[in-house]
């Protein structure tokens, strides 16, 4: 568990929080980390949750599959980031979505209750580590709602150029790689994955884009 400590120090989480106090903080916390190998379920539809996670190594997705087989991809984990958490609430409910492993992976648990709840040794940074998660929820609705702005879109083209634009904003540059390939890009958009290639082709023509697999370049 301690070599995730340097990745955990980079979360939102644990925010201003040392090395040494997160050492300490991990028992309180009642953390324990699981790997998952590429394709596995880190988290089904249908589960109940009362943990918050933390990803520290490897790459997820949040996905939805209809009874048909159809595939929407509604979000992307990164290292450091947390997930679940609109799921730990009393009466939140079960589940909605599931979060598959698209790498091999390592995620933490953290028990919500602990969280919360001032430990008995009085972790003196426990009282910013739930301020840190406040935050955290907060910066998770922000880019729900970034989401939101790309789906409202009407075209393919529209959904595209609002998400590439916001890539390029992001990373702060022109020329970026996004975290999708193809297929995924077409669930995350929820659109064809036919009529998305031919999109961007014509917008590659038009002169608006260079691309690459993943790596893009807007003109």
């Amino acid at each position: 568990m301690k070599k995730y400590i340097p990745v955990l120090k980079r979360t939102r989480l644990f925010t201003g929080v040392g090395n040494d106090e997160i050492t300490s903080m991990l028992s309180c916390l009642d953390a324990r980390h699981k790997s998952y190998k590429k394709g596995e379920y880190v988290l089904r539809q249908g589960e109940h949750l009362s943990d918050i996670t933390v990803l520290v190594e490897g790459n997820l997705h949040i996905q939805n599959d209809d009874y048909w087989g159809s595939r929407s991809i509604l979000g992307e984990i990164s290292v450091g980031e947390m997930f679940g958490e609109a799921y730990v609430a009393y009466d939140s409910g079960a589940l909605l979505n599931d979060v598959v492993a698209v790498e091999d992976s390592t995620v933490i648990f953290f028990d919500v209750k602990r969280i919360l709840t001032t430990c008995s040794s009085a972790c003196r940074f426990h009282a910013m580590v739930v301020q840190n998660l406040f935050f955290a929820i907060s910066e998770k609705n922000r880019k729900l709602v970034q989401k939101l702005g790309h789906m409202s879109k009407r075209t393919t083209r529209e959904k595209l150029i609002s998400y590439l634009s916001e890539q390029a904003k992001k990373q702060n540059s022109a020329n970026f790689t996004i975290p999708f390939n193809r297929q995924q890009l077409a669930d995350f958009l929820s659109v064809d994955r036919s009529a998305m290639s031919n999109e961007l082709c014509k917008m590659r023509d038009e002169g608006l884009l260079k691309f690459e697999k993943n790596m893009f370049r807007l003109l």
